[in-house]
């Protein structure tokens, strides 16, 4: 099932199982910067398209984000990356989905530390991850969200290049920061 169907699907069923005061949050600019450290090059991916919906009731969290919206700074590498890499036109999204471990009450400016379990999805490949990060309570419908995580590119089949090894680090230290909006779901 693709990322985008999986969220829509998961955005139907927060409607039907939750209240009208649930503690929904959601994004659709957050910022993800991938970081690629090889021998001899490195170089960042960002974008700010990233989706996500947190339900501080549940514990239920999906983000995601559209490949094709990753940018580089240089368009030729930007290219090879989505078409020979990233396979963008089979595998558009990159998402994670799971819960995460209710944290205690959030106070104003005082990030505290969560953790998240649940499936990363890339390339077509789902793996189970850990991922802690902090939540801040910015006002009374805003919460900041920041995390960094490692993605090792054979463990979703993507493929390195082989001419090119110095351009491309096997490990992408990804970072996440997103401003999340009390949902009116």
């Amino acid at each position: 099932m693709s990322g985008k169907l999986t969220s829509v699907l998961f955005l139907v069923c927060l409607q039907l199982t939750n209240g009208a005061n649930a503690q929904r949050y959601q994004t659709e600019d957050g910022e993800v910067v991938f970081l690629s450290t090889a021998a001899l090059n490195e170089f960042t991916g960002e974008s700010s398209q990233l989706n996500g919906l947190l339900d501080m009731d549940s514990g239920l969290i999906d983000f995601y984000i559209d490949l094709n919206t990753l940018d580089t700074g240089i368009g030729l590498r930007d290219r090879h990356m989505r078409d020979n890499y990233l396979e963008t036109k089979r595998f558009p999204f990159a998402e994670f989905s799971g819960s995460l471990e209710k944290p205690g009450p959030l106070e104003f400016n005082q990030p505290i530390e969560v953790e998240a379990r649940g499936t990363f999805t890339i390339h077509g490949k789902e793996k189970a991850m850990e991922i802690t990060g902090t939540l801040t309570r910015l006002s009374p419908s805003e919460i900041q969200l920041e995390t960094g995580f490692q993605v090792k590119l054979g463990d979703f089949d993507i493929e390195i290049p082989k001419l090119m090894f110095y351009e491309l680090s096997e490990n992408q230290a990804v970072t996440i920061n997103a401003i999340l909006i009390k949902a009116d779901l």
